[in-house]
């Protein structure tokens, strides 16, 4: 039981991470000599140094012999924006690695564990391979679909009606709903989408303010929006997160773009397929970094409205599908 405890702890490490890491794992990393916690490390942020070595970095007296490295996360034996992490790991004299789930990067996926007990070391693992696995779920979406982990959130009254019949905004949610949406919900993804039409009708700031015990950070704000129709005085758009909103729209509108770039927000080209964007082409401009801090998502949240739902479903592209329904 110690090992699932002391792994609980890498997990909550690994939580600081979010909204920081970008299109990489959120990872969290401890030292235990004599089973006390004596060095913490986290993967802080998108191209900076992996858990474990920030840890061990950070922790530079002699480890000793039966000292062992916890992380949530196989280490990397591979060289991508920062060296494989076996490499520290070994020398620094590390023989004892209890690692909580496998790496789902066929570059590492096993390899990472095999490098490091083909050294000598002894390693045990992957433990509590789930919870770790679904608080990367992003990531590992990424790793084995090639797109992010789509929740779909809905909201309707018990008649069945998501909107008033002059498509008015309609209060559906009480206030405890809302406070768990923005609690477990818009604080555990990355960004929160929604058609233009949501914006053009409701004008939502799509924050996580009323979230509790978490600061009010805001998610990225993804727009599908083809013919560029979103209003110029769009709270998303003129709000002190601005930075933090993508228009998606076609190539044929990028010129009439300057405005909506004005207070920081990015407007992205994405070709399209029939009636609605090309897959492939948005998860590519999606997962890439992009400027204004954008290293990409693992994690999408879809708020809206009925003909978004209505496309992602139909392409299967949803992995969770959460239905409020006015109390």
């Amino acid at each position: 039981m110690k090992n699932e405890f002391f792994m609980h702890r890498c997990l909550q490490l690994a939580e600081m991470g979010r909204q920081e890491v970008g299109n990489g794992a959120m990872v969290g990393s401890i030292l235990v000599r004599e089973e006390k916690i004596i060095a913490e490390g986290y993967h802080k942020k998108f191209g900076e140094s992996h858990a474990e070595v920030e840890l061990l970095k950070k922790y530079d007296l002699q480890i000793r012999s039966k000292d062992i490295l916890y992380v949530s996360l196989e280490p990397c034996c591979h060289t991508g924006k920062n060296p494989p992490c076996t490499e520290i790991i070994l020398e620094r004299g590390i023989k004892n690695v209890v690692v909580g789930m496998l790496d789902p990067d066929p570059r590492v996926s096993g390899k990472g564990i095999a490098a490091l007990r083909a050294a000598g070391v002894h390693v045990i693992g992957p433990i509590l391979p789930t919870e770790c696995g679904w608080l990367n779920r992003g990531f590992v979406s990424v790793r084995t679909k090639g797109r992010p982990w789509i929740t779909l959130k809905s909201a309707k009254a018990t008649n069945g009606k998501i909107a008033n019949e002059d498509g008015s905004p309609l209060k559906i949610t009480s206030d405890d709903q809302n406070v768990w949406n923005h609690t477990n919900l818009r604080a555990k993804h990355d960004a929160i989408l929604v058609g233009v039409q949501t914006i053009i009708n409701d004008d939502p700031i799509l924050d996580t303010r009323l979230a509790l015990g978490l600061n009010a950070y805001c998610p990225w704000r993804i727009i599908l929006d083809p013919q560029l129709r979103i209003p110029r005085i769009a709270k998303v758009l003129n709000d002190n997160n601005a930075h933090k909103t993508i228009v998606i729209t076609s190539k044929e509108n990028l010129d009439r773009a300057s405005d909506i770039q004005s207070n920081g927000a990015m407007v992205i080209a994405v070709a399209k397929n029939a009636d609605v964007f090309d897959w492939n082409g948005l998860w590519s401009a999606l997962l890439s970094p992009q400027g204004n801090d954008f290293n990409g998502l693992t994690s999408i949240l879809v708020e809206g409205g009925s003909r978004t739902w209505e496309v992602f479903k139909k392409a299967g592209m949803v992995d969770m599908e959460v239905n409020l329904v006015s109390l």
